[in-house]
């Protein structure tokens, strides 16, 4: 073996120990905050905390079932406003898009996807809480809603894209519009994709704090309707972890032991769709 077969050997295996490393120590702080997460939790995690209010400062026991409902309505609103949004705009990206005004909707997408949350809440505040004269699930869903656009907006346009160009020929070619070739051939064609995009884009934004901070803010009772302030998980949690009483710091971290496993079940649930592949549904 030459000298430089052997250098480039003890190179290789220096990486890929040094790579190794790297793995094992990412996935132990995993564990680790995930092992902390449910040591603290668990065992506060009863029917009385998933149903019950709070109870006022300094008296114990009580739950979040009021936070619970509340991120549920709010986590529902921004759904039901930016899937829709960010799906269209990833269909029209991937099949109407020309060159420069679809370079900057993807430079736009990517821009707002890099921004801090927090900036995005005090835009909706402004925008929302300011002329409405108070705080708001409204206000709230709609400012998880531009948090949401653009993440389902880039991965519906990259699962379209990766659908074969024949199959758009294929249906062109038998006299159909182009429209009805996208709803009824791509679209179909990618839609485990698409919809994994989106069920990892609405784990995203739940457990989003700063923009409720400034939009949905905190309610110690049940919501009365979105346009009043909702309690929801990442409030409550901040809220009871910064609280100077030993009680609310065991409910944080049973909260954030459920917000923990909501997340977990929307990106289990995202897995098992992708798993499947992308195939045309017949």
């Amino acid at each position: 073996m030459t000298l430089r077969n052997r250098w480039r050997k003890i190179l290789s295996y220096l990486m890929l120990s040094l790579t190794g490393v790297c793995a094992v120590v990412a996935v132990v702080m995993l564990f680790l905050i995930l092992g902390y997460l449910v040591f603290n939790g668990w065992r506060s995690v009863d029917w009385d905390f998933l149903t019950k209010l709070p109870k006022p400062p300094g008296e114990l026991g009580g739950g979040m079932g009021n936070a619970i409902v509340g991120s549920l309505q709010i986590v529902l609103l921004a759904a039901l406003i930016g899937l829709p949004i960010g799906f269209l705009a990833g269909v029209y990206l991937a099949e109407y898009g020309g060159h420069t005004f679809a370079f900057l909707v993807r430079y736009m997408a990517d821009l707002l996807n890099g921004i801090p949350s927090i900036v995005i809440g005090i835009f909706a505040w402004t925008v929302v809480v300011v002329p409405l004269h108070h705080f708001s699930a409204l206000a709230g869903g709609l400012a998880l809603a531009v948090m949401l656009i653009p993440i389902t907006a880039r991965s519906t346009e990259q699962f379209l894209v990766s659908v074969p160009q024949t199959l758009r020929e294929g249906a062109l070619a038998l006299g159909a519009s182009q429209w009805k070739a996208i709803a009824t051939v791509v679209v179909p064609a990618a839609y485990r994709g698409i919809a994994t995009g989106m069920i990892l884009g609405v784990a995203r934004i739940a457990g989003e704090t700063a923009p409720l901070l400034f939009t949905s803010l905190n309610n110690q009772f049940w919501s009365a309707g979105f346009s009043q302030p909702t309690a929801s998980l990442p409030v409550m949690i901040f809220t009871y972890a910064t609280s100077p009483y030993q009680d609310w710091h065991r409910q944080a971290w049973a909260a954030g032991m459920v917000l923990l496993l909501l997340v977990l079940i929307a990106n289990v649930a995202a897995r098992l769709i992708l798993s499947r592949g992308i195939s045309v549904q017949r």
